[in-house]
Formats: C-alpha cells, sequence, structure tokens
C-alpha cells in the first residue's frame, strides 16, 4: 500500500511538470515547427505592396564607394607612374644585394608592375560594387502576392530595382538560422542578392512563405 501511495504521489508531481515543460518548449523553443504548423493560415494573397524586409543603411556605402573610388584613383595613377618612369637601364651584374641586379625598366617588369596596379585598383572597385548592388534595401510583395520588387543600393546614392515571379527566386538559408545574411539567387542573375541581417523583417511570416522558400530554379 504504501509503495502504491508512493508511485501515485510521485505520478501527481512529475505529470504537471513535464506537461508545462513540453509547453515551455513548444512556445519557446520550436519556432519554426509553429510557422509550419501555422503555414496554411498566412495569406499571401495580399491586397496591396507589403515591405518585407528593410535595410536602411546609406552612409556605409557612401563611404564603401568613396573609398573604392580614391583607391581606383591611387593605383590607376600608381600604374601610369610606373609606366612612365622606369627606365631601361644598366645595372650592374657583380653587384651583393640581389634586387640590385634587377632592372624594373626592363619592359617585362614595367609592364608586369602597370598591370598588377591597375589590377589592384580596379579589382577593389568592382568588389565595392558588386557588392553595394547586390546588397538588398528593400524587398517588397506585391499586390497580389505572385510577384516581388527588390530594392538595391547603387554605387551613386540611386536606388536599383527590379519586379520579378517569385518562381524565379530561391532562398537559400532559413531566416531564423542564417548567421550575417539571407542569400537570395535569382533565375537569369549571376551571384546571389543579400539580406543583411542586420535589417528588419517588417512581415516575417509573408517573407518565410514567399521570398523565404526555397526553389528549384531550373
Amino acid at each position: 500500500m504504501n509503495l502504491i501511495r508512493i508511485t501515485t504521489n510521485f505520478r501527481s508531481l512529475i505529470y504537471p511538470k513535464l506537461n508545462k515543460l513540453s509547453l515551455f518548449r513548444w512556445l519557446h523553443i520550436s519556432p519554426i515547427k509553429r510557422n509550419v504548423l501555422s503555414a496554411a493560415e498566412v495569406n499571401t494573397n495580399v491586397v496591396k505592396d507589403v515591405i518585407l524586409f528593410k535595410y536602411e543603411n546609406p552612409r556605409f556605402f557612401k563611404i564603401l564607394n568613396l573609398f573604392a573610388l580614391v583607391q581606383f584613383g591611387f593605383w590607376t595613377y600608381l600604374s601610369l607612374t610606373a609606366y612612365e618612369t622606369l627606365r631601361d637601364v644598366p645595372i650592374d651584374e657583380h653587384a651583393e644585394k640581389w634586387w640590385e641586379r634587377i632592372n624594373l625598366g626592363e619592359n617585362k617588369y614595367r609592364n608586369t608592375i602597370t598591370t598588377v596596379c591597375f589590377l589592384i585598383g580596379y579589382g577593389i572597385i568592382v568588389m565595392s560594387w558588386m557588392y553595394t548592388l547586390k546588397s538588398i534595401r528593400f524587398l517588397i510583395l506585391n499586390k497580389g502576392g505572385q510577384k516581388c520588387t527588390i530594392v538595391t543600393y547603387g554605387p551613386f546614392g540611386k536606388n536599383r530595382m527590379f519586379t520579378l515571379e517569385l518562381e524565379n527566386i530561391s532562398c537559400n538559408a532559413s531566416r531564423i538560422s542564417a548567421p550575417s545574411y539571407i542569400p537570395l539567387k535569382v533565375k537569369g542573375h549571376y551571384f546571389h542578392y543579400l539580406c543583411d541581417m542586420r535589417g528588419e523583417f517588417k512581415n516575417s511570416h509573408l517573407f518565410d512563405h514567399t521570398v523565404g522558400l526555397k526553389r528549384n530554379l531550373k
């Protein structure tokens, strides 16, 4: 009898706690599961344009592109200087230091230095412009829920925007698990567009069930 009483008391104490723990885990630890369960309740047929994502940081991109222009100018100037000032002059073949035996004015050295300097500057400006053009400023779900407008930053301060069908865009990372950026692949475009996680998801449920879906782009 004592054993039965102890077992009954144990169950009465433990079961409510287990139920509370399960409820707590469902509410706080499993947001993905709850999103899946509520997917049918998300109405993607919006009656007007809805902003899904917003990332306002124009000052950073202005500084980035100004830096790139300065670097491009510097390396281009260095390239021209190397091409125009390096002269083919006689060298001492018996010099002790190895670099004293290198004739930088010789065509192969002069042309190499000129090309490398120009390519460094060109590479800096191309990478900064590509990063700017691929950084999403706004994601807008258009009226009807079948199309999306992507607004990106531009190198000279002006926005760049285009509209496409949702079937032509694929999200390659989850909004919940993405560390820094959410890469979006757009059919017919090189490289991925980037949603910076420092931005604001204005309507996270609509994002998850429209733009945030991974699709097979053929």
